[in-house]
């Protein structure tokens, strides 16, 4: 094993975050279906996209009462997409932060190893 580095937080020994995105196919059609198929198994998008259709449709309802349905219908879009986009960095950055703070937490403990028991019984 290496010595410990000096940097608090390498960020080349930490690994990625597992990935249950399909593998690419190089076909962006195809690679989007499939993402979209398997959105259920990536991390934190399940919540993401909840919260961006919770806060799409609350935006959507209150614009809706005074403008006309169309502009309703755009301020739950931008909503949408603004609030689950912000909502998965948040998530993204939460992961990457315990990550990092497990990993800190494995280098730091100290490091046990087997002693040899002495079978000479003189």
């Amino acid at each position: 094993m290496s010595p410990p580095s000096s940097d608090p937080t390498p960020s080349s020994s930490i690994p990625p975050p597992p990935s249950a995105a399909p593998p690419s196919t190089g076909n962006l059609f195809r690679d989007s279906v499939e993402a979209a198929k398997n959105v259920e198994k990536l991390p934190c998008a399940r919540n993401s996209l909840l919260t961006g259709l919770a806060a799409g449709t609350g935006v959507a309802f209150i614009r809706g009462v005074s403008t006309a349905p169309i502009v309703a219908g755009h301020w739950f879009t931008f909503t949408f997409v603004a609030v689950a986009a912000i909502s998965h960095q948040v998530c993204m950055r939460q992961m990457e932060t315990e990550r990092k703070q497990v990993m800190q937490i494995i280098e730091s403990a100290p490091k046990r190893t087997l002693k040899k028991e002495d079978t000479d019984f003189k």
